[in-house]
């Protein structure tokens, strides 16, 4: 029995170390395959198609950043109705958003919220996916707003004011680039901080900017604006870096509508819309950043105009802004 019990004892401790040496070559696995993971990311992110002496890549690896973003937009008809001229001025309220990011090796995760939604003050949506690269990069705003507010004027007649509520806007805007000088210019040394520009340096660029959006008025009478549009057009921007702690950035790219399709109804009336040439949508950008050593802070600006139609019969101009202040620590 003695012998059986120690052949007993034998069998499970050898089950054991086996169990233990097989967890063991497995977690030794695991992690160099995730050093191996982690060279290659670091080699792709390193090793990038650029000119050293005017951008680089920052030495570390992990970027923490807080922004605050405040946003805003504005709507402005003018024409003629029946031979009587009229013009429309709304503005939308601004909305504020907290966010707080981290990156690692230019994989970026972030979370935002808005105060005032949380707390029931606000009931508008807006979505923002932007990405930018050296070489080419776009944005994507996605607006749902009800709480524009403004004045209605017609030839002849008192202004009257409009309330919150009377205009509700829902638009999509998607703004692409292409920067042919991105070996030496930066567009994220700017606005995302995963490059840091050394020397000033410009850059010629190419957009694209699709539009499409949805306004209706049910103050007077009901009414309802669709239009899609698309853009082709050339632009420039500049980094300018006055010394090793200051980047100033400047562009701006105008693109001509070379296809739209606008349909104006009110109450059941189809309002003839007619192609104005130029048609345009401008997208506007700037930001100042200061670095100290690994710290960083700024603050950036995008801007999107569209001005579509013409004022013998009516002429949209829409206008929608994002001003972000950022703070980051890179490590």
């Amino acid at each position: 029995m003695k012998g059986i019990r120690r052949l007993h004892i034998l069998a499970t401790l050898t089950v054991l170390l086996c169990i233990v040496f097989t967890n063991d070559v497995e977690g030794q696995n695991l992690w160099q395959k995730l050093k191996e993971s982690d060279s290659l990311m670091t080699s792709r992110y390193r090793n990038s198609n650029i000119d050293t002496t005017y951008i680089r890549r920052p030495n570390t690896k992990w970027t923490v950043k807080g922004r605050l973003n405040i946003s805003g937009a504005r709507l402005l008809m003018e024409g003629v109705q029946r031979d009587i001229a009229f013009k429309s001025r709304m503005k939308a309220d601004y909305k504020s958003t907290l966010s707080m990011g981290v990156s690692y090796l230019g994989v970026t995760l972030s979370f935002a919220l808005n105060p005032a939604k949380l707390l029931g003050k606000y009931n508008d949506f807006e979505f923002n996916l932007n990405s930018y690269s050296n070489r080419w990069g776009f944005d994507i705003i996605y607006q749902n707003a009800h709480n524009f507010t403004g004045w209605h004027e017609t030839k002849g007649q008192p202004r009257i004011d409009l309330p919150a509520e009377v205009l509700s806007l829902r638009s999509l805007n998607l703004n692409g680039y292409y920067a042919f000088n991105y070996r030496r210019f930066s567009y994220p040394a700017a606005f995302s901080q995963t490059y840091i520009q050394r020397r000033s340096s410009g850059s010629f660029l190419l957009g694209l900017s699709l539009q499409g959006q949805q306004a209706e008025s049910k103050e007077f009478y009901e009414s309802k604006l669709n239009s899609t549009n698309i853009g082709i057009g050339a632009g420039y921007g500049y980094n300018w870096v006055p010394n090793r702690r200051w980047l100033i950035h400047v562009s701006t790219l105008p693109t001509l509508i070379v296809y739209s399709k606008t349909l104006l109804r009110v109450s059941e009336d189809r309002v003839p819309f007619d192609y104005h040439f130029p048609e345009i949508i401008v997208i506007a950008r700037g930001a100042i950043i200061r670095q100290i050593h690994n710290m960083f802070a700024g603050l950036t600006m995008v801007y999107n105009f569209t001005s579509i139609g013409g004022r013998d019969q009516l002429l949209v101009d829409n206008g929608k802004w994002r001003a972000r202040l950022i703070f980051g620590y890179r490590f």
